[in-house]
Parts: C-alpha cells; sequence; structure tokens
C-alpha cells in the first residue's frame, strides 16, 4: 500500500481534490435547481468539473492509475478550452464556471491542481 497514489502526500492531494468536488458540486447543485436559465452552459460546465473532481478524489485514493491520469487530462483540457474562451469570448458565461478565467473564482486552483496531480502521477510511476 505504500506505493498507492492517495498514500503520504498523496493524501493531501485527495483531499484537496474532495474538497472540490465538495465545493463545485454544491455550488452548482444550488446553481442548477435555482437559476439555470440564466447560464445553463456555465452551470453544467460547473457540474461537470465537479464530476471529474469526484472521479479524481476516488480514482487518487483507490490507487486507479489509468483512471486518475485520463480525469487529468479532462480536467486540464476544461481548464485550458474553458478558461480560454471565458476570456475571449465572454458573452458565452453570462455567469461563471469553476473553470472560467483559468479558476480565477478559485484562487486559480483548477489551473494548477491538475499539473501537480499529474507531477505526482508520474513521479509515483
Amino acid at each position: 500500500m505504500s506505493d498507492a497514489l492517495g498514500a503520504g502526500p498523496g493524501r493531501a492531494l485527495v483531499a484537496v481534490y474532495g474538497l472540490f468536488a465538495l465545493a463545485a458540486g454544491a455550488r452548482a447543485t444550488v446553481q442548477i435547481l435555482t437559476r439555470f436559465g440564466e447560464a445553463p452552459l456555465a452551470y453544467t460546465l460547473s457540474a461537470f468539473a465537479a464530476l471529474v473532481y469526484v472521479l479524481l478524489t476516488v480514482a487518487l485514493a483507490r490507487g486507479a492509475r489509468r483512471v486518475a491520469l485520463a480525469a487529468l487530462g479532462i480536467e486540464l483540457a476544461g481548464v485550458l478550452v474553458i478558461g480560454t474562451v471565458s476570456l475571449l469570448v465572454p458573452a458565452a458565461f453570462p455567469d461563471d464556471t469553476v473553470w472560467s478565467g483559468f479558476g480565477s473564482g478559485y484562487l486559480y486552483i483548477p489551473l494548477v491542481l491538475p499539473l501537480v496531480g499529474l507531477y505526482w502521477l508520474l513521479r509515483r510511476r
């Protein structure tokens, strides 16, 4: 078990992803239930981000390297694509997603987190 992705310092990564899953999931749930018509794309993307964070939390905790690697790729692509589009075409997102502005609403942690996750995964190979 010492080689588990979620062991040692990996526990902090699991905890941060778990926290982001809760934060993004709660935010998206409230937005979808109360204001979905205002920004359906943004709120759906925030819910998707929350699901990716849940998947990463479980994959890292259980040592599912391939699943974690795929989810990290999806997360990084999402942050980069949504971050870029939200800056270039702000009208496309009348409200922020977790990944808008490269995660600026979450102190840019969504931009840094997949890079840290990829480093951790590749380091533990």
